[in-house]
């Protein structure tokens, strides 16, 4: 087999999509941001418009969006893959929208805030009713107090094979740590899922 590459031929770059989900204000948007290459841009349902959205940490659960945002993010990972980011809405009267959002994804990555833990709720159990490979990111931006991991695992009721991580939403370094134990998870995911067809 030859790994020869003729540089002269052009071809469109391939994509895959992670998709970030979580409560109201737990830093998807400033998550997507941290490592986006062309943004953060938020994109809304009703018009072709983008506009930008920022997290706002005193926006209280009961708030509700006139408009319906969907952040987009990219990272050029070479020049034949292009890795998109797709922040989902954190409302769930907004919760249609996530098939869209979550078909053909590679996994999820949940942005949970430390003072609302249990509003990840919702984005965790679309993942598990769909089977699609989630991270738990425990974002400490903004100053925010820190959490015991084992205290959120078990205010989410998460089995231990579920990465539950630390994550300033606001830091690049750190949301990278959060998508390379995300595409750990999918790998580990697809070989479970191998072995499985494989026994049956």
């Amino acid at each position: 087999m030859s790994w020869h590459c003729d540089t002269r031929k052009q071809t469109m770059p391939s994509s895959v999509k992670i998709v970030v989900s979580g409560g109201l204000g737990a830093g998807k948007t400033t998550f997507v941001g941290a490592v986006s290459e062309i943004g953060p841009l938020v994109t809304q349902a009703e018009t072709a418009e983008p506009i930008v959205v920022l997290d706002d940490p005193q926006r209280r659960a009961d708030w509700k969006p006139t408009t319906v945002p969907v952040d987009v993010g990219r990272i050029d990972l070479d020049s034949s893959l292009l890795l998109y980011l797709f922040g989902a809405p954190g409302a769930d009267d907004l919760a249609w929208l996530w098939d869209d959002l979550a078909e053909g994804a590679l996994g999820a990555v949940i942005v949970v805030d430390t003072s609302r833990v249990h509003d990840g709720h919702a984005a965790l159990d679309y993942c598990a009713r769909h089977g699609t490979p989630f991270v738990v990111a425990v974002n400490h931006a903004r100053g925010s107090a820190r959490a015991d991991l084992g205290e959120v695992r078990a205010a989410l009721a998460l089995p231990d094979w579920i990465p539950v991580l630390e994550c300033d939403a606001s830091r690049r370094d750190s949301v990278k740590d959060v998508l390379v134990a995300l595409l750990e998870q999918v790998l580990s995911h697809r070989a479970d899922h191998c072995v499985a067809r494989s026994a049956g």
